[in-house]
């Protein structure tokens, strides 16, 4: 059991970290790469639930959807999950140079901050359900 504690203190401290980085990302105009650190923040912090619930280490994956999906315990709204779902894109679409440039010029403030808020509120509430 104390690895399980140690292996969701591990993700909760990391998502957290990564929240940090989303946010000096955002205020610095850096705004793909903040999207992209909201995809990890969210991933991590699903991580942790996941890691909490079947009580060993999680399986390799970036999908925020599957993660979800193994969680009992926490239910989001339609709109979350439709979150989850979008923000899964700024993990491709920051990471591969055919998608880069692309998205880079996607990415205004505009585009950008509805998400910033919607993933800052959805992590604050997942992290709500670690405690």
């Amino acid at each position: 059991m104390t690895h399980v504690k140690e292996l969701v203190r591990y993700w909760v401290k990391t998502a957290a970290h990564d929240f940090g980085t989303m946010q000096s990302l955002f205020r610095s105009k850096r705004y793909s790469d903040c999207l992209f650190f909201g995809h990890i923040t969210l991933e991590k912090i699903l991580k942790a639930l996941v890691v909490r619930e079947i009580k060993e280490q999680v399986q390799f994956t970036h999908d925020l959807l599957v993660l979800y999906k193994k969680i009992k315990n926490v239910e989001l709204t339609e709109a979350e999950i439709d979150l989850l779902d979008e923000v899964n894109s700024f993990n491709i679409r920051a990471r591969y140079p055919d998608y880069k440039l692309r998205f880079y010029k996607q990415c205004t403030a505009a585009y950008t901050l509805p998400y910033y808020k919607k993933i800052g509120r959805l992590y604050k509430k997942l992290c709500q359900k670690i405690k």
